[in-house]
């Protein structure tokens, strides 16, 4: 039988998995490299995809995990929280469309939304691991 306590550290895992894709897509653009961009970038399309149907997965069969720490820990914690989940929605349709101009050779209008998209998606990446550290590895008192 399925366990999806397994999820948040697979789900830690994507995220991960996508902010390397996406340093390795960038790295390739900036030397010129764009068939290896594309393939970064599609990796890390697939992996934020996955992510989101384990993240789904799992919070719709488990009820919402508390926050353990306390104090100061507890706002850092939300403060993070709450960037990471505005930013993620944001994230999904910014991407979409990135994909969209670049499938169509719409590539001036692709990089000016990708300067602004990639910063964003990588934040999201790194919260993403960082909540999941915060919650499920770290022990509060």
């Amino acid at each position: 039988m399925f366990d999806p306590t397994l999820l948040p550290p697979v789900n830690a895992l994507l995220n991960s998995l996508a902010g390397v894709l996406l340093l390795c897509g960038y790295a390739a653009i900036r030397r010129g490299r764009r068939d290896v961009h594309r393939r970064f970038m599609l990796g890390a399309f697939g992996a934020s995809a996955l992510f989101l149907a384990s993240y789904l997965t799992y919070h719709y069969s488990r009820p919402p995990t508390p926050f353990p720490g306390h104090g100061a820990a507890r706002w850092v914690y939300y403060a993070i929280l709450g960037t990471h989940v505005v930013l993620a929605v944001a994230v999904v349709p910014l991407a979409l469309t990135l994909l969209y101009r670049a499938w169509r050779g719409d590539f001036a209008r692709h990089k000016r939304l990708a300067r602004w998209t990639l910063p964003i998606w990588l934040y999201v990446s790194v919260t993403g691991v960082t909540v999941y550290v915060l919650l499920y590895q770290v022990r509060w008192g």
